[in-house]
């Protein structure tokens, strides 16, 4: 979202399909819809001539048309400034500009006051673009040089005027600032005249915009305008838990929506009692646990059972406090007899139980079981036992006496010199045979002669 005017986008407006040309004149902050536009003037009554210009991030002043221009809702003009001249939007025209100055206690009798010079001119509107470029880089600038001076001072924003003539420089301060050095630097890096606007923090947040915790555009960048003092009491009084992280705003200020429904909450608590009465049974004291103000619902729990909440209806509340304020009545037998009245259930809290290992501190740092077993080696269950096999067994080996190895049988050798006898060469299958042995002997773990 975007338009030219604003500083998050240029030219039309991201994802609008109106092109910017919708009843609100476009996708721009503080919009107004004129419900007026349509409407014809009583006979003899002339339009209103005063029209409310809007500028960067949502900046509105109004201007007198003297020179009786056609204006309408998002038309560019080129207005009184000093010095020279700057550009805006129209925002709004007509009887609600009344309307608006009358709220803002403007005069629109007055002596004093700004005009509208003319409708911009492609050159104007160029110029500002132009212009609009350096904003960013000259805010990164002038932070650098406040810091040099050492002032503790936070420049948010910059605005250009629509000639370039001036420019003005938005900061927020906790205490108060010298700036005067800091000017006198800015217009010589610049060469342009410069002014200091200091806004709360409420105000930059506006300007800059953003999004809220509830998922929306923040209130300050859509619509509103006025910023209420909200303190911590509204918060009590909507039973909100007093944590500054989520009552606190982008702005660091509690946020303004607590404001929003803080009427209707004072008005539904006019009909309950005070929290702090005790209320008194047969039973025993009871004190008060938690409401629900538009269910008109009140919990209360014993002060010997604080688990056992038991929920009770406003009505039931004031008919037990108007029997503890008679002593001549009896008071009831207890909370669960009155609670059956309105068929309500008793609620107890749950006892506590340990599951998935809540207590234990150090359940993370036990490691867990592969469930999948591998099958293992019977041998290497047990690896001390295994040792111990295997040096009783070396034990055995070395005790044993090395058994004669056995001769060769005698048929084997008269098949032996038989065949060496017959071969010509040398005996050949004397040597086949030969090898044969040795080959099933190496198999068999056994040394030949001629290895020995």
């Amino acid at each position: 979202m975007g338009c030219s005017g604003c500083s998050t986008g240029v030219g039309v407006p991201k994802g609008c399909g109106s092109n910017g040309n919708c009843g609100t004149s476009g996708c721009d902050k503080l919009e107004v819809f004129d419900w007026l536009a349509n409407m014809e003037l009583p006979s003899g009554q002339e339009k209103f001539n005063w029209v409310e210009v809007r500028f960067k991030n949502g900046r509105k002043e109004y201007f007198k048309n003297i020179n009786g221009l056609t204006l309408t809702m998002s038309s560019m003009v080129a207005v009184e400034s000093s010095p020279g001249h700057d550009i805006g939007i129209v925002s709004l025209t007509g009887e609600l500009v009344k309307a608006q100055m009358s709220r803002r206690k403007q005069d629109p009798n007055s002596e004093t006051f700004k005009k509208v010079y003319r409708v911009a001119t492609q050159r104007d509107i160029d110029k500002w673009r132009e212009v609009q470029a350096k904003e960013t880089e000259t805010m990164f600038k002038s932070r650098e040089i406040a810091q040099r001076l050492d002032l503790k001072m936070k420049i948010s924003d910059v605005e250009y005027q629509g000639d370039g003539a001036k420019a003005i420089f938005y900061y927020t301060a906790e205490e108060r600032v010298d700036f005067r050095q800091l000017i006198k630097d800015l217009a010589s890096s610049f060469s342009m005249r410069v002014e200091m606007r200091q806004i709360g923090t409420r105000q930059e947040a506006g300007r800059l915009g953003g999004i809220g915790s509830c998922g929306r555009e923040l209130c300050c960048t859509t619509w509103l305008t006025d910023f209420r003092s909200v303190n911590t009491s509204a918060a009590r009084y909507q039973q909100l838990s007093l944590n500054p992280s989520k009552l606190a705003g982008q702005c660091g200020k509690l946020k303004c929506c607590l404001n929003f429904e803080l009427d209707s909450y004072l008005d539904s608590l006019k009909a309950f009692p005070n929290t702090d009465t005790i209320l008194y049974t047969k039973k025993g004291n009871a004190r008060f646990i938690k409401m629900d103000i538009f269910k008109q619902i009140m919990w209360y729990a014993y002060m010997d059972q604080p688990s056992s909440w038991i929920e009770l209806k406003v009505e039931r509340v004031q008919e037990i406090i108007e029997f503890n304020k008679d002593k001549e009545k009896n008071n009831p037998e207890s909370l669960e007899f009155v609670a059956e009245k309105d068929n309500r259930v008793l609620e107890i809290a749950p006892a506590y139980e340990n599951v998935v290992g809540q207590d234990s501190i150090t359940r993370f740092d036990q490691k867990k079981q592969n469930q999948r077993r591998k099958k293992r080696n019977p041998n290497q269950r047990n690896p001390k036992a295994k040792s111990d096999g295997n040096q009783r067994a070396t034990v055995e080996r070395t005790q044993q006496k090395p058994r004669p190895k056995p001769n060769r049988r005698p048929a084997a050798a008269a098949k032996d010199k038989e065949a060496g006898g017959s071969a010509g060469n040398g005996g050949e299958g004397a040597k086949k045979r030969s090898n044969n042995n040795k080959r099933r002997n190496y198999r068999r773990g056994k040394k030949g002669p001629e290895d020995k």
